[in-house]
């Protein structure tokens, strides 16, 4: 049965590892979660597609959001036949890639904007949302979640120098493809759809109203999603989508549609910052000193081409500042684990104290 099932889920992304791990589990059926809202799941399996929740061991086993499922993952869940009500999911078969940033708040927990997936498309308007140094964070936050990125770039329509910001686009994201759309050009979309290859899974990220939704219908072939139409006062779109959610395109693709992202917060380590900043680790080499630390060293590369303007100020302080946040968070991290570990130990003195 659930050989039949991995193989019939193959146009919702599953691959010869998940199906191998899938064996394991003999009695439980797969799916794929295809929505979440509020602990509940939208799991799409062979025969239906039903609603999940976690099982009670996997809520007191997780200590963080990313051990509960998110919307791309593959799970293995229960539910007879004969009994009605929701299936529960018991695991969580391995992730090839995970798109995660840090929890809104500045909490130290990283949340899951998607799992399984083989593209982000960072989405950014031409208009006002036009932000150079917020683009650097998708980036790099991409490149870590083991997907390959792709900026598109929306509402061409409503800019006056689109050739300009395109090549700013290009000097920052060094090697990643770039589409310009435009919602009164149809023809605009071909070339996104042509990317997406049967079975391959895309996640869309980028600010409220800057055309994700506008976007899913495009490749849907159908209005499926609501979309809000342009604030006059700053021209920003306006918020759309409210929950994250899996599709099906016609020609075989998947999409993954997401919230607009008001904070994009640093997480893990800087894994997605050399590929981010290739050009700027690449002058590292050429520093007199191996040890420089590119403030006031003679012979710095770095400095060089500043003074040359071969790189920009603007670049090169947010590089600083997105390796000093990673830092800090590492420091803080550690931090939580050295302050837990001692209020453990006090407890358990506490305890011997008391027998």
């Amino acid at each position: 049965m659930v050989i039949r099932t991995e193989m019939m889920l193959d146009n919702f992304g599953m691959d010869d590892l998940r199906r191998n791990e899938a064996e394991g589990y003999p009695d439980l059926r797969l799916g794929r979660v295809v929505s979440q809202e509020k602990g509940y799941y939208r799991v799409r399996c062979i025969e239906e597609e039903i609603v999940a929740e976690i099982s009670g061991k996997m809520r007191f086993q997780a200590q963080q959001p990313s051990d509960y499922p998110a919307v791309g993952d593959f799970v293995m869940l229960h539910r007879p036949p004969e009994i009605s009500g929701h299936a529960i999911i018991h695991h969580i078969l391995s992730r090839r890639s995970l798109f995660s940033r840090k929890s809104v708040g500045g909490l130290g927990d990283a949340q899951v904007v998607a799992a399984n997936i083989d593209m982000v498309f960072i989405c950014m308007s031409l208009n006002e949302d036009f932000n150079l140094r917020r683009l650097e964070r998708y980036l790099a936050l991409s490149w870590e979640s083991g997907a390959t990125p792709v900026v598109v770039l929306t509402k061409a329509d409503l800019c006056q120098d689109v050739a300009r910001k395109v090549l700013a686009i290009n000097n920052v994201a060094v090697g990643v493809d770039v589409f310009v759309t435009s919602s009164m050009d149809e023809d605009s979309y071909k070339h996104i759809a042509e990317c997406i290859k049967p079975g391959k899974t895309i996640a869309l990220i980028g600010s409220s109203g800057v055309g994700k939704s506008t976007l899913v219908n495009r490749l849907l072939f159908e209005e499926r999603l609501k979309t809000k139409e342009i604030r006059e006062k700053d021209g920003r779109g306006r918020h759309a989508t409210t929950r994250r959610e899996l599709f099906q395109l016609p020609k075989g693709g998947l999409v993954i549609d997401t919230p607009g992202m008001r904070e994009i917060g640093m997480w893990d380590s800087a894994a997605g910052i050399d590929k981010t900043f290739s050009d700027v680790e690449a002058l590292f080499s050429n520093c007199r000193f191996s040890d420089c630390t590119h403030t006031s060293e003679p012979g710095c590369a770095v400095h060089k081409a500043l003074e040359q303007r071969e790189l920009s100020h603007k670049r090169w302080m947010s590089y600083r500042k997105l390796m000093d946040e990673i830092s800090y968070q590492d420091d803080k991290d550690s931090y939580l684990v050295k302050k837990e570990k001692k209020f453990k130990n006090i407890a358990k003195l506490n305890k011997q104290g008391k027998k």
